[in-house]
């Protein structure tokens, strides 16, 4: 499965352009979804030096990114002239889905189990992980 996940806000705390606290398992769920085999994409709108940053602060704690801000690796152009920014993945996680973030190890049950989850985040709003059909 190909995973795109965003950063600020989603991996760490928002508080861009400076790099948020971790939020408690966000590394440990993505590295263990790498290491069963998903190809996770960084799917941020940082850029530059910025960008470079946060692949750095992901990899000093062990994950380590399919692609960044692509659906390919080998495309160098992060973010440049010709790289539209909008990639195609089966599944995308942001804190900006309808009803917000659920918990990291929500999230990887959700994931683990290929499964489209509801749950009830106040009485009045749902929520839904988006999935690709």
């Amino acid at each position: 499965m190909i995973i795109a996940v965003d950063f600020d806000g989603t991996i760490v705390d928002h508080e861009y352009p400076e790099i948020g606290r971790e939020k408690p398992f966000a590394i440990d769920v993505l590295r263990k979804l790498a290491e069963e085999g998903n190809k996770i994409i960084l799917w941020s709108v940082r850029e530059g030096e910025l960008l470079d940053e946060a692949v750095q602060y992901c990899k000093e704690r062990g994950l380590v990114f399919y692609a960044v801000n692509s659906e390919e690796p080998s495309n160098a152009l992060f973010g440049g002239a010709q790289s539209t920014r909008k990639l195609r993945a089966d599944l995308y996680i942001d804190d900006h889905n309808l009803g917000g973030l659920p918990e990291w190890g929500e999230i990887y049950e959700m994931v683990n189990q290929k499964r489209e989850a509801r749950r009830t985040v106040t009485h009045r709003h749902r929520f839904r992980l988006f999935r690709r059909k």
